[in-house]
């Protein structure tokens, strides 16, 4: 590989600055040394970890809005049947 390509996995970076609460830089200042990396790696992996379970909670509301949406005409009684439960006593045998 010549000098200055990356390599052919590595995700694209970009620089930029951010503000950050100063408590939360200095946590991640502390596993940054803890881990032996730079500061930097440890602010992606923090983002990306956040931005992976943001994306799941919208996913499962979403999934919620459509059970709700497809389930909205039903009376408690039909609800109750889908769910399986048994409205009226049986008879034992």
């Amino acid at each position: 590989m010549k000098r200055g390509e990356r390599h052919p996995t590595a995700p694209a970076r970009r620089r930029t600055t951010l503000t950050l609460p100063a408590d939360s830089l200095l946590q991640a200042e502390r596993i940054a040394r803890a881990r032996k990396v730079n500061l930097s790696t440890v602010v992606s992996d923090a983002l990306s970890e956040g931005l992976r379970l943001h994306a799941a909670a919208e996913r499962s509301e979403q999934v919620l809005n459509s059970y709700r949406k497809a389930f909205a005409g039903f009376s408690g009684k039909e609800l109750a049947i889908l769910d399986g439960v048994m409205l009226e006593p049986t008879s034992r045998r």
